[in-house]
């Protein structure tokens, strides 16, 4: 949950260590000599919005910024405002406590409180308390969003998806969006979303998802304004875990697959991977499912050699046909020459133990073959074939900014002096 973005200058600061510093040689500053224990005065007369008073039917429009302005010879001090689910707008202070206005959009059909904090002329503290709910938005244009995976239990190498119902182009829009998707873990991680297209979204670790961790997915957008004719949707949460870290390396040089499990090996198994002119993807790749037995032809990839085969223990790894399955007519060449077409091929023990091992989110990697390296979108999940510097371009929101905790999270660690 982030407060709201207010801008304090200094002079508050100093104004206020002033304060402190005449109270210590008097004792009129609030009962017990501290200038902080004074009850705030009611600040009604001091302040005005431009949403609606207290007791009206009327409500505010959404579509307008919310705007909170000094009519005295005081000054705002602070200005926080949420809805009732928790969700709080930013806004922004002039640097003479003039006026605060929102910069973040407000929800539709929402009820909002807003707490403004002043001072006097004297430096009285003072304070106001407004609530006011918001109406309908004008248009019936709705951005839905669906989260992917399905609920369950997953490889730590299992990207989140958000497909949106509708394309969203433009950078400001698209930081809306990005900003009201939530993805939190439990072991916590550093992450980021990916903008893919106008319509998808991926979100990964900056590493893999921890082992046996909790990872929640939901969506803050629905009633917020993303452009002129287009309001945030609904969105059902997901939750799901993952399981123990399996990575699959096959060193196609060496013929050669090394499985391991939370870092440890557990198996090496003899492989044969593509031959020339079909050489396997190099790069990680993220089991998609798992298909037992397949029939795989030729036509499939478009070799040229006729081939038409029932394949069991089958793994995919790629959208466009790529597995780990037994291949018990390679026996002789596997450990020794890949003479597959583009496959991962082992014995029919092998195979059975890889396919009851494995599961959907589990990552494969193929090193040292002629071929060429998994694109990251578009033919499965290659999402970890960009390294977290190119993965943060895609936001957003980070993109272009220092890697590291957020803004709000390097505050909260290392609170710093104004």
């Amino acid at each position: 949950m982030s407060h709201t973005a207010i801008s304090r200058p200094r002079t508050v600061v100093g104004c206020t260590l002033l304060v402190i510093a005449l109270c210590a040689g008097v004792t009129a500053c609030g009962s017990d000599g501290n200038p902080l224990a004074a009850r705030p005065y009611d600040a009604a007369d001091q302040v005005s919005f431009n949403a609606p008073s207290e007791g009206r039917n009327k409500k505010a429009d959404p579509d307008k910024p919310l705007e909170v302005v000094e009519d005295s010879d005081g000054r705002i001090t602070d200005v926080t405002a949420h809805d009732a689910s928790g969700r709080y707008v930013a806004g922004e202070l002039a640097a003479d406590g003039s006026r605060w206005h929102s910069t973040s959009p407000l929800a539709a059909n929402a009820s909002y409180t807003v707490r403004v904090s002043t001072e006097n002329e004297d430096g009285a503290p003072g304070r106001k308390v407004v609530t006011f709910d918001t109406g309908k938005p004008a248009t019936k244009k709705r951005l839905d969003v669906t989260f992917g995976p399905k609920t369950g239990t997953y490889g730590v190498g299992q990207p989140v998806t958000a497909e949106l119902s509708r394309p969203v182009k433009d950078k400001v829009q698209r930081a809306v969006v990005e900003r009201a998707l939530k993805v939190s873990s439990t072991p916590s991680t550093e992450g980021a979303w990916h903008w893919v297209d106008d319509k998808k979204l991926h979100y990964r670790p900056k590493d893999y998802w921890p082992a046996r961790a909790t990872v929640q997915v939901r969506s803050n957008l629905q009633g917020i304004k993303i452009g002129d004719r287009m309001w945030g949707g609904k969105a059902k949460p997901l939750t799901f875990t993952t399981a123990d870290k399996l990575i699959a390396v096959t060193d196609a040089a060496a013929h050669r697959m090394t499985v391991y499990k939370n870092d440890e090996i557990v198996r090496e198994i003899p492989v044969t991977t593509g031959m020339p002119g079909y050489d396997t993807r190099n790069g990680v790749k993220v089991v998609l499912a798992k298909e037992g037995t397949v029939r795989m032809t030729s036509a499939s990839i478009g070799a040229a050699d006729f081939y038409d085969l029932i394949v069991h223990h089958s793994v995919r790894v790629t959208n466009s046909g790529e597995y780990v399955h037994a291949a018990p007519w390679s026996v002789g060449s596997q450990g020794y020459a890949n003479v597959s077409h583009g496959c991962t091929g082992m014995s029919n023990e092998n195979a059975a133990w890889f396919y009851d091992t494995v599961r959907e989110g589990d990552v494969v990697e193929v090193v040292n073959s002629g071929g060429d390296t998994m694109a990251p979108f578009g033919n499965g999940f290659g999402d970890w074939n960009l390294d977290w510097a190119k993965w943060r371009t895609g936001s957003a929101l980070v993109g272009g900014t220092p890697d590291g905790p957020a803004q709000a999270d390097r505050a909260r660690l290392r609170p710093q002096s104004v």
